[in-house]
C-alpha cells in the first residue's frame, strides 16, 4: 500500500515526504500540541521563552525567514522536550513604513491622497491578506509555533502597550520633544534614527570653488574649498579653519563671501576641520552633515533652509528654486564654471549615508520631533549587554561598538500615515503637551480628544493633536513586554504582567544586521521601564549567502526563493540544511545538504522498518546485555550526553554532525549489519530498540515530520491522544548509565566490518566461515563478539605487531616552488628519487637529493605497508587483522 494513499501513519512503502508533512503541519495545529498553557503561579525556572522576531509583512517569505524560523526551532523542540513547558510565539511587524509602501503598490495608490485614517485602514486590508499567506508558509515550515500565542503590532492591545511605554518614559523625565536638526530621509519624508542608516558607495565629483574675502584688508584675494555638495552654497553660514593649520590660519577672523549666492559669511577656527580632506578649510551649511550640527550649535550659527522635506530647492536658493537637489547641484557647477569660481572638478567614489529602507541620500533638517534620551545611560546598557549569554560570544563586539558610537539621541517620531499616535495634544496658545490618561488607551489625537477641558498651564482651551506617529523600532523593542502581557493595574497603581513567569524571557533569536535595531532598542525600552535585562541569551544567526558566498540580491539575480526550494526538497530535508553551519556565521546555500538531507530521511526511515522487523516494538531488559549491545547503549549515553550540552549552547551544527555520524556509521552501517545475524537474540533486541527510540527522540527537534511518522506508526496506539502521545512532547533522553570500553568496542566494530568487507570483496556469503583470524589492537571483552559475528573459527588477539615492513611508495614534489627554486636542477631531482639516490631524513624532515636539501614543504611521501608473515593483511584505523 502506497504511504500517500494513507490517512493513518504506517511503515508500508517508502517515505513519501509530500503526504506526511502536511498532514502532521495540520494535526500539530489542530491539537494544541505546541500550545503554552502556564499562568502567573508557574515557576519562572521551569517555563522557556522564545522573544521571537516579528517579521516585516512585506509580502514574501526569504531564505532569511526559513533559516531563521528554523534555528528557533531547533531551540524551541529541544527545550521543550528538556526542560518542560516552552512558549513559542509569534508576530507580524505591520506597523511601518514597510507596510505603507506595500499598500501603495498593492493597490497603486498614493498615502498622499487619503485621510490617516482611510489610509491606515487600507494598510491593515492588504497586511491581512498578506499575514494569512505568510502564516500558511510558516506553518509549511513545521515550526512548533503556539498559533494561539500571536500579535500584530498594530492591534489595539499592542498599540495600547506601546502608547503606555510612551507616558511611561516621559513622566520618568526619559523623553522629550525638541526642535532640532534631524537625520531627513526626503524619499519617504520622514525623520529617521541614527540606526537607519547605512554607508553606500556613490560616485560623485568633488569641485574646488573659490570663495573671495571681503574687506580691503584682507590678507588674500581668494581661498579655495573642495565639496561635493555645492548645492549647499545657499545654505552656507560660515566658513572654518582648524586652529592648527598654519597655511590658513590668516583666514581666521575673515569674512568670506558665497560665490553666486553673494551673502557673507564668518570665518572660525574649530578643532573639528579634517586638515587632510580636501584644501583643509570647509564651509559649514545647515545642514550637510553631523559636524554641520555640531558647528551650528557650539557657534550659535544662523539657520538657513535651502532644502525642502523632499530634497526640493527652496526660494532660499534663488535661481535654482524648484529643483531637486541633483538638478542643482549640476546646475550650480555649470554656472560656478562660467563665472570664473570653479578651480577644478574631479570623480571620485565615497561613502554617503542613506536611508536603509529606500538608499536615498539622507538630508538634515530642522524640526520638531520627540527623542528617547539615551547618551547619558550607555554604559548601564552596556552593562546590560555584558549580562546576557551571547552565541556566539563574538557578536557582543558588534553590540559594544554600536553603543560607543552613538552620537544621537534615540529619536521616535515619523511623519507617516500608517503607525501608532503619540497620546499627545498641544495647547494652540503655549505649546504645553496634554498627555493621555493610562485608561483610555489606545487613543488617537486626530480623533480623539483630549483628556482635559483647559491646558493646565496657560488656561487655553484650544489644542492641536500631534499629528506623527511612533518609530517602528519604538514598538517591536517592547516585544518581551507585550508577550509577558505588560500592563498598567489601575487598582495597585502599578505596571504588572499577566505572565510574570515570562520575563525576563531565555532567548533573543534574531539576524546579526538587526543588533542596533532591534536588540539594542529592546533592552533600551525594557531595561528602562524594568529595570532588567529582557532575556537571558540572544541567539545571533548569520546570513544565507549563494554557492559562491556572494549576498543574494534581485539585482544580481542570485536569489533562491524558499517556495521553489521547498517544492523540490522535503521540509525536513530543509531544515538538515538549515543546521549546517555555525550560529551566527554566513553560510553558503547549496543543494548538497539538502541532498544530504534527504538521503538521511531515507537511511532513517529504513533503518526503523529494518528495527521493527528484527525485534518486538517493547522486548523486556535482559539481566545481562551482552558486550557488541553493551558497547552500543554506552556509545549512546555518550552521544546523548554531547548532544545535550551542544543544544544548550546552540550548537545545531555540531549536534546535527555528531549523531549524524553515530546513527549512520556506527548504529546503520555496523551494528545494524550484526543485528541481522542475531535477530533472536534478547540482548541484541532490547539495544535495537533501546537505541532506535532514543535516535528518533534525538532526530525530532531536527526532522520532526519523519520521526512523529515512525514514532506513532511503531510505538502509539492508534486512541492515543496526540497532545499526549506526540514524540515531541516526550522528554528528551538521558544516558541510562551503560558501561562498556569504548575504544574497545570501536576496534572490534572496525574489525567486524573490515572482515564483512573482505567476504564481500571475495564473493564470501556474510555467514561463511573464517578459520583463523589474529587481531593486534584492542578488543578484550569483545572476543567473542567478533567470532559469533563473522563466523571466525579460531580468534587470536595478538600480544605483539605483527611484522610490518614500512616502504616509501612514492614522492610527490611540489614543482611550482620546486621549479623557481632550484631551476635546471629539478631534471637531476627527479632522476635521484625515480633511481633511489636518495636520503629521507624524518628527524629533520628533510629529503637530500642530487647534491641538494629540500625542506619538507616541497615534497610529500607516501608510504606503503605491507605482510611479510603468513595470510593476508587487514589495517584499520586501530587494528591490524590477520586472515590465514
Amino acid at each position: 500500500m502506497d504511504t500517500a494513499e494513507q490517512d493513518e501513519p504506517s511503515l508500508e512503502g517508502g517515505y513519501d515526504p509530500e503526504t506526511v508533512e502536511s498532514r502532521w503541519q495540520q494535526r500539530w495545529i489542530d491539537a494544541d500540541v505546541y500550545a503554552y498553557e502556564g499562568d502567573e503561579k508557574q515557576d519562572p525556572n521551569t517555563v522557556y521563552a522564545i522573544d521571537t522576531p516579528p517579521p516585516t509583512v512585506s509580502g514574501s517569505l526569504h531564505m532569511g525567514h526559513l533559516y531563521g524560523s528554523t534555528l528557533q526551532d531547533f531551540a524551541a523542540r529541544f527545550q521543550r522536550m528538556f526542560d518542560g513547558d516552552v512558549l513559542f510565539p509569534f508576530g507580524y511587524d505591520d506597523n511601518g513604513i514597510a507596510s505603507e509602501r506595500l499598500t501603495e503598490k498593492e493597490l497603486d495608490i498614493r498615502h498622499q491622497d487619503y485621510e490617516r485614517r482611510e489610509f491606515q485602514n487600507l494598510c491593515r486590508e492588504v497586511c491581512q491578506d498578506y499575514e494569512a499567506e505568510f502564516t500558511e508558509k510558516m506553518q509549511a515550515l513545521g515550526t512548533s509555533i503556539d498559533w494561539n500565542n500571536t500579535y500584530k503590532t498594530i492591534e489595539p492591545r499592542v498599540q495600547r502597550i506601546s502608547q503606555l511605554s510612551f507616558l511611561d518614559l516621559y513622566e520618568k523625565g526619559r523623553e522629550y520633544r525638541k526642535k532640532a536638526p534631524a537625520i531627513w530621509c526626503p524619499e519617504c519624508e520622514t525623520a529617521i534614527s541614527q540606526v537607519e542608516m547605512e554607508d553606500l558607495e556613490k560616485g560623485s565629483h568633488f569641485n574646488d570653488i573659490a570663495f573671495e574675502l571681503v574687506g580691503e584688508d584682507a590678507p588674500r584675494e581668494e581661498f579655495v574649498i573642495s565639496t561635493t555638495r555645492p548645492e549647499l552654497l545657499p545654505a552656507c553660514v560660515s566658513v572654518f579653519v582648524h586652529p592648527d593649520d598654519d597655511e590658513n590660519q590668516d583666514l581666521v577672523g575673515e569674512t568670506a563671501r558665497i560665490p553666486i549666492f553673494g551673502h557673507e559669511v564668518p570665518i572660525i577656527a574649530d578643532e573639528r576641520v579634517d586638515m587632510e580632506k580636501g584644501s583643509g578649510v570647509v564651509m559649514c551649511c545647515t545642514f550637510g552633515d553631523q559636524n554641520d550640527i555640531e558647528w551650528y550649535q557650539a557657534h550659535d550659527l544662523p539657520l538657513r533652509v535651502a532644502i525642502d522635506e523632499s530634497a526640493t530647492m527652496t526660494d532660499l536658493a534663488g535661481d535654482y528654486e524648484g529643483m531637486s537637489t541633483e538638478e542643482a547641484r549640476e546646475a550650480i557647477v555649470e554656472d560656478l564654471d562660467d563665472e570664473g569660481y570653479l578651480r577644478d572638478r574631479r570623480s571620485i567614489t565615497h561613502a554617503v549615508q542613506v536611508h536603509e529602507r529606500c538608499d536615498t541620500p539622507v538630508e538634515f533638517r530642522v524640526s520638531k520631533q520627540w527623542y528617547v534620551e539615551i547618551l547619558d545611560h550607555k554604559d548601564e546598557y552596556l552593562e546590560a549587554g555584558r549580562e546576557m549569554d551571547w552565541y556566539p560570544e563574538k557578536m557582543f563586539t558588534r553590540y559594544q561598538h554600536w553603543i560607543e558610537g552613538l552620537e544621537w539621541d534615540w529619536l521616535i517620531s515619523r511623519q507617516r500615515d500608517s503607525g501608532i499616535p503619540f497620546p499627545v495634544w498641544y495647547c494652540e496658545d503655549c505649546d504645553h503637551p496634554i498627555m493621555a490618561e493610562r485608561e483610555d488607551l489606545p487613543v488617537d489625537p486626530l480623533s480623539d480628544e483630549p483628556p482635559v477641558d483647559a491646558c493646565p498651564e496657560c488656561g487655553g482651551d484650544e489644542f492641536d493633536p500631534e499629528e506623527d506617529v511612533f518609530d517602528t523600532w519604538a514598538t517591536s523593542s517592547l516585544t518581551p513586554l507585550i508577550n509577558a502581557g505588560w500592563d498598567w493595574d489601575d487598582d495597585t497603581e502599578e505596571f504588572t504582567m499577566d505572565n510574570p513567569e515570562l520575563y525576563p524571557f531565555d532567548l533573543r533569536p534574531q539576524g546579526h544586521d538587526i543588533i542596533s535595531f532591534w536588540l539594542f532598542h529592546t533592552i533600551v525600552k525594557c531595561y528602562e521601564h524594568t529595570g532588567e535585562v529582557p532575556f537571558d541569551a540572544t541567539m545571533i544567526n548569520g546570513h544565507v549567502l549563494d554557492e559562491n558566498r556572494e549576498k543574494m540580491s534581485k539585482s544580481r539575480g542570485n536569489v533562491v526563493e524558499p517556495d521553489e526550494v521547498l517544492a523540490e526538497y522535503p521540509v525536513d530535508a530543509v531544515r538538515f540544511w538549515a543546521a549546517s553551519a555555525a550560529v551566527g556565521d554566513d553560510f553558503p546555500y547549496q543543494e548538497k545538504d539538502l541532498t544530504a538531507g534527504e538521503k538521511l530521511l531515507r537511511k532513517l526511515w529504513n533503518a526503523s522498518k529494518l528495527v521493527d522487523t528484527l525485534a518486538p516494538a517493547d522486548p523486556d531488559e535482559p539481566v545481562d546485555l551482552e558486550a557488541i549491545d553493551r558497547w552500543l547503549l554506552a556509545e549512546l549515553d555518550d552521544a546523548v550526553e554531547d548532544l545535550t550540552a551542544h543544544l544548550e549552547a546552540y550548537e545545531f551544527a555540531k549536534a546535527r554532525d555528531r549523531l549524524r555520524t553515530f546513527f549512520w556509521n556506527t548504529f546503520c552501517d555496523d551494528y545494524l549489519e550484526i543485528a541481522k545475524t542475531r535477530e533472536d537474540n534478547p540482548s541484541t533486541q532490547y539495544a535495537l530498540r533501546t537505541a532506535h527510540r532514543t535516535f528518533l527522540e534525538l532526530w525530532a527537534p531536527f526532522l520532526p515530520h519523519v520521526t512523529e511518522e515512525i514514532w506513532q506508526a511503531i510505538y502509539v496506539a492508534d486512541d492515543a491522544a496526540l497532545e499526549t502521545s506526540s514524540i515531541h512532547v516526550r522528554d528528551w533522553p538521558e544516558p541510562q548509565g551503560h558501561e562498556a570500553d569504548l575504544e574497545a568496542g570501536e576496534t572490534a566494530m572496525e574489525v567486524i566490518s573490515a572482515l564483512r568487507r573482505y567476504k564481500s570483496e571475495n564473493q564470501l556469503p556474510l555467514n561463511a566461515d573464517l578459520e583463523s583470524v589474529s587481531v593486534y589492537g584492542p578488543v578484550d571483552g569483545f572476543e567473542d563478539a567478533i567470532q559469533n559475528v563473522m563466523h571466525v573459527q579460531e580468534l587470536t588477539v595478538l600480544e605483539e605487531q605483527p611484522e610490518i615492513t614500512t616502504e616509501v611508495a612514492k614522492i610527490d614534489l611540489d614543482y611550482s616552488t620546486l621549479g623557481p627554486k632550484f631551476g635546471s636542477k629539478v631534471g637531476e631531482i627527479d632522476a635521484g628519487i625515480e633511481s633511489g639516490d636518495y636520503e629521507l631524513d624524518d628527524d629533520e624532515g628533510v629529503l637530500r637529493v642530487a647534491g641538494e636539501e629540500l625542506e619538507d614543504d616541497l615534497f610529500e611521501v607516501e608510504l606503503e605497508r605491507t605482510y611479510s608473515g603468513e595470510g593476508e593483511m587487514i589495517e584499520t584505523e586501530s587494528a591490524v587483522v590477520i586472515l590465514e
